[in-house]
């Protein structure tokens, strides 16, 4: 999308805080500092094969899937650029098991940081798009001293800020505090990112649907019906179209800018289906419904689901309003789920 007007992410940021007088500058802050983290991730992504960065560690992360050395770097990265700040009570990572607690000679403050360092990891030796998608609390624990597990638990409507990173042929910053989402487009050549994406509404309904349908044979009645009736019918006039990324925020985002569904079900074999309410589900509808879309698990609004464990699955129907509610009528007939 062309620049409709000069507008860094840094100047965006600071007139949204001036927009509302009771800010404290310490979202502005925060925003900031992820920025920065982002474009070193960017960074290091687009060079990865010549720095010896892709591969495996040898190691297993706490889901035992292989880690990745450019997941421990963005892991990393995150941790250093935002533990120094004094925003923060605590964090938590899809890498690491437990909270993170900030370093003991570190302000604490009355935020919390959840984040997926390296969405769609599996996809890095491909030189396919892969991303960074991060959700920021209050806490709500008592008192100033660190937080802890309940902080990191709370329901997806309570977020005050979720946003995605996508390291593609461009890297773009995609964030919502819930008013309006918007879309920043790192230009290389002075290395700031750039508004590209202003106040994105997500089109009610659409033409395209993503999931992995090699799993079409565990999936549930519902989710098997309404594929084939997609299949088997026209949207204005033409064929609807199946798109599947493997990564999570390029899926995500291809259907806010064009429409359509998202679908990570559960199905016989993960009745929960894959995906972390955490980490991915609750920032992801977050942004969704922010654009005007919708997100559920088939049943129930994502963002009223509360986490019982840190890394807790769930499954996810997220997009265009239209299609969400249709594919939730078809799994509400079945009277089939898992």
């Amino acid at each position: 999308m062309a620049l409709k007007r000069f507008m860094t992410l840094p100047r965006h940021i600071l007139e949204g805080e001036k927009a509302h007088p009771e800010a404290t500058g310490e979202l502005s802050s925060i925003l900031l500092q992820l920025g920065l983290a982002a474009k070193l991730i960017s960074l290091e992504v687009n060079k990865a094969g010549l720095a010896n960065i892709i591969g495996f560690t040898g190691q297993e992360n706490v889901h035992g899937e292989q880690v990745k050395k450019l997941d421990i770097f963005a892991h990393e990265m995150l941790i250093k650029a935002m533990d120094h700040g004094g925003h923060f009570c605590v964090m938590a990572s899809e890498e690491e098991e437990d909270i993170i607690h900030l370093p003991p000679n570190k302000k604490i403050g009355k935020y919390v940081l959840l984040f997926d360092p390296l969405d769609g990891s599996s996809n890095i030796d491909a030189n396919i798009s892969i991303g960074t998608i991060f959700s920021i609390y209050k806490r709500i624990s008592p008192g100033n001293g660190p937080g802890n597990l309940e902080d990191c638990l709370q329901q997806g409507y309570k977020q005050e800020v979720a946003g995605y990173i996508v390291y593609g042929s461009s890297t773009i910053f995609v964030y919502t505090a819930g008013h309006g989402v918007y879309g920043f487009t790192l230009d290389p050549a002075f290395g700031e990112f750039l508004l590209s994406h202003d106040n994105i509404r997500i089109p009610k309904s659409g033409r395209i649907y993503s999931l992995n349908e090699g799993n079409y044979f565990s999936w549930p009645k519902g989710l098997k019906d309404y594929i084939k009736y997609l299949q088997a019918n026209y949207y204005n006039g033409k064929p609807y179209q199946a798109r599947y990324v493997g990564s999570m925020v390029a899926d995500i985002h291809r259907t806010l800018l064009y429409g359509g569904i998202f679908i990570y079900p559960g199905d016989r074999r993960n009745p929960k289906g894959k995906l972390r309410l955490c980490y991915e589900c609750n920032p992801m509808a977050f942004i969704v419904e922010a654009a005007g879309g919708r997100a559920t698990d088939g049943k129930e609004r994502i963002l009223d689901k509360k986490p019982e464990s840190l890394h807790e699955r769930s499954p996810i129907y997220i997009g265009s309003e239209d299609d969400v509610l249709l594919v939730e009528k078809f799994l509400r007939e079945s009277r089939e789920a898992y």
